[in-house]
């Protein structure tokens, strides 16, 4: 078994993670006060408590918190900072590849035009990554719950802003409420602008869910896919067609798509050959570190050695990153576990 420290040290990449999930609770303390947000307490430990999500009943409350992240981030400046820290935080844990997603639009309530939005988080990931080291991306979000006419907007902006980092399209939001099909022509302009695609589905909702995203909006990517175990022949096929899941352990258990921990499906996918890695969702609401997840993956679902290098490769290889990244990447995980 891998120990922590050395999970912590081996070249990751994060393909699942939440810009307005993942600021730092001394950040959220700091950002509250000019942009008027009331909190609980100034203490950051008791702000990390308080935002850490242990068991909600579903998808909706778990999503309920992000309401205070998101007062915060309707400035550039907030923006740049949140996302920079990210890159920082990101590489002390051992990650490599970052790619942070986030709806612009959400940030837009206070008049702050959509391509700003997405400017200044480019700004915040692009310096993290000079002085860090990080290859980092962007994925643009929809929200299920938007009219489809905003997600083709959001799908516009981020096509023109392939050249501020943007390498992706994906749709979150309220799975169990919102169907994805009326969103189709914004992944549709996505595409034919030259991103790539993935999408949350079969978190909150059935098999079903999961075919409608392949079908439908014709994602490379699944985010979470727990529910994916339950139709063996879409599990054949998701393998045939190599589209990687991206799995959530924690966030999976606290929003009570799985029961316990260890019925989580990530072992299965892995075992029955499918392109599955490991990602963190939230690393504010969830209270989690990529590495610690790795961790926790060890501990609750018995994967050995070789299944937590095949996670940490499946990752790589699925990462929205240009060929050469992708490469060179690759090589340093392969010597780093080999020497682990």
């Amino acid at each position: 078994m891998r120990s922590p420290e050395q999970l912590r040290r081996i070249p990751k990449a994060e393909l699942h993670v939440h810009l307005d999930g993942s600021l730092r609770p001394a950040t959220l303390i700091d950002l509250a006060r000019p942009a008027g947000v009331s909190l609980p307490s100034a203490d950051p430990e008791e702000i990390r408590r308080f935002m850490a999500v242990r068991r909600a009943r579903d998808l909706d409350e778990y999503l309920s918190r992000f309401a205070l992240t998101i007062a915060v981030l309707q400035t550039p400046e907030s923006l740049e900072r949140v996302a920079w820290e990210m890159v920082e935080d990101a590489w002390r844990d051992g990650i490599r590849y970052l790619e942070v997603r986030y709806c612009p639009a959400l940030s837009t309530k206070d008049g702050l035009p959509l391509d700003d939005a997405i400017a200044a988080e480019w700004r915040g990931l692009e310096r993290g990554a000079a002085d860090f080291g990080v290859a980092v991306g962007m994925i643009n979000c929809t929200l299920r719950h938007l009219d489809p006419d905003q997600s083709a907007d959001i799908a516009s902006a981020s096509v023109q802003g392939r050249g501020r980092g943007v390498v992706a399209f994906d749709i979150a939001g309220a799975e169990a409420h919102h169907a994805a099909a009326p969103h189709a022509a914004a992944f549709e302009l996505a595409r034919l602008g030259g991103l790539a695609t993935t999408a949350h589905a079969g978190e909150a909702a059935g098999p079903a869910s999961i075919r409608e995203a392949l079908d439908v909006l014709g994602i490379q990517r699944i985010g979470h896919a727990t529910t994916l175990i339950q139709d063996s022949g879409l599990m054949t096929e998701v393998r045939s067609e190599g589209i990687t899941i991206e799995a959530c352990l924690s966030s999976n258990y606290q929003t009570s798509a799985i029961a316990s921990l260890g019925q989580h499906p990530l072992a299965a996918y892995l075992r029955a050959g499918l392109k599955v890695t490991l990602c963190s969702d939230n690393w504010l609401m969830s209270d989690v570190t990529l590495s610690g997840e790795y961790a926790l993956a060890q501990r609750e679902l018995g994967l050995t050695d070789r299944e937590v290098d095949q996670l940490v490769l499946n990752g790589l290889a699925g990462a929205f990153a240009a060929a050469p990244v992708k490469e060179r990447l690759m090589e340093e995980a392969r010597d780093a576990l080999a020497a682990a």
